[in-house]
């Protein structure tokens, strides 16, 4: 795909978007993971750990792109994976996390790459969604995306707090890529081709109609 294309430019777009709204919660653990550490080995604790981060999302990334490449239906489970993901972005997003705190740097970065790594594979599955697969899309996006995040969380979590239609909008993008994702696997394509763009619409809808429902019944 052309990077400078129309279509290049959207999916790019779209990476940062899912990015950015699902990794608001992994910036928050890796400062609870580095808070005990001295402010100038909180900023190495943190730039290693970003570092890392990247590394650990790109060969998770690699490896699922390759994954899609070679297994069947794995796209269309890949597809109904990202509505779940979707669902819960809106519908949990009051989720906590409790990460313990390091006092030393070395395990304070091991603790930054792993948590990152476990809680970003939700964040590697929507990316490679909106990239369809191409990797030069997926690691320019998570080049972009990573350092921001990790950096700006603090203003993330406000402007969301602040602007909870974000989190709307972030879940439709994701009931599309994913429906996107599904209509594609040579399973089904052959079938749901006349209908996809039916398909994406259909699961915008729930995605963002489901949380809605979800949000009025804990209420």
């Amino acid at each position: 795909m052309d990077i400078l294309s129309v279509q290049g430019l959207l999916a790019m777009l779209q990476i940062i978007v899912i990015d950015i709204l699902l990794a608001g919660d992994n910036a928050i653990v890796i400062g609870m993971a580095a808070r005990n550490l001295p402010a100038n080995l909180q900023k190495k604790a943190i730039f290693w750990g970003t570092a890392g981060a990247i590394i650990l999302r790109l060969v998770m990334a690699f490896l699922f792109v390759e994954a899609l490449n070679n297994i069947p239906a794995l796209r269309l489970v890949g597809g109904i994976l990202l509505l779940w993901i979707g669902y819960k972005l809106v519908a949990d997003d009051e989720s906590e996390h409790n990460i313990e705190a390091k006092d030393n740097l070395r395990a304070a970065i091991t603790t930054i790459v792993i948590a990152d790594g476990i809680m970003g594979i939700d964040n590697v599955i929507g990316v490679v969604g909106a990239a369809n697969g191409d990797m030069m899309l997926v690691a320019i996006g998570m080049l972009i995306t990573v350092p921001i995040i990790i950096y700006g969380s603090t203003l993330f979590v406000k402007v969301i707090e602040r602007f909870p239609i974000i989190l709307y909008v972030g879940g439709g993008i994701l009931g599309w890529v994913g429906a996107g994702m599904s209509v594609e696997d040579k399973l089904i394509s052959h079938t749901v081709e006349p209908y996809a763009s039916f398909i994406k619409i259909a699961a915008v809808v729930l995605v963002v109609g489901a949380s809605l429902l979800a949000k009025q019944l804990k209420k």
